[in-house]
């Protein structure tokens, strides 16, 4: 599982990320979004670090409106941090990757 990133979609949230024996960090965006596009390499490299200890997802907002309504988002980029299938930690905006890491390692804490 080393590094992947999963694209999940409302019809999949559920399975992927309720349901996941591990921690799951969900980035929340949309292909016109700049910030978006500005922190995925971040989370790319997070999804490295952290390969074999967290399950990282994206989700298209645009293709997918009904999770990001369920969980109140309004802003994109929009990164949240579930575990046990509830939320534990929720960054919004294009943050610098320790302030991401620091919220992963709060939640795996």
């Amino acid at each position: 599982m080393a590094g992947k990133i999963i694209e999940i979609s409302d019809s999949t949230f559920d399975q992927e990320v309720l349901k996941s024996d591990v921690p799951v960090l969900v980035d929340f965006w949309a292909p016109w979004c700049g910030p978006c596009r500005a922190i995925a390499p971040v989370v790319d490299e997070l999804a490295n670090e952290y390969a074999d200890k967290l399950k990282v997802a994206k989700c298209n907002v645009d293709d997918n409106p009904k999770t990001p309504s369920r969980y109140g988002i309004r802003a994109i980029p929009t990164l949240i941090i579930f575990k046990g299938g509830n939320v534990s930690e929720q960054i919004t905006g294009a943050v610098a990757k320790s302030q991401i890491a620091a919220a992963v390692d709060k939640a795996m804490g």
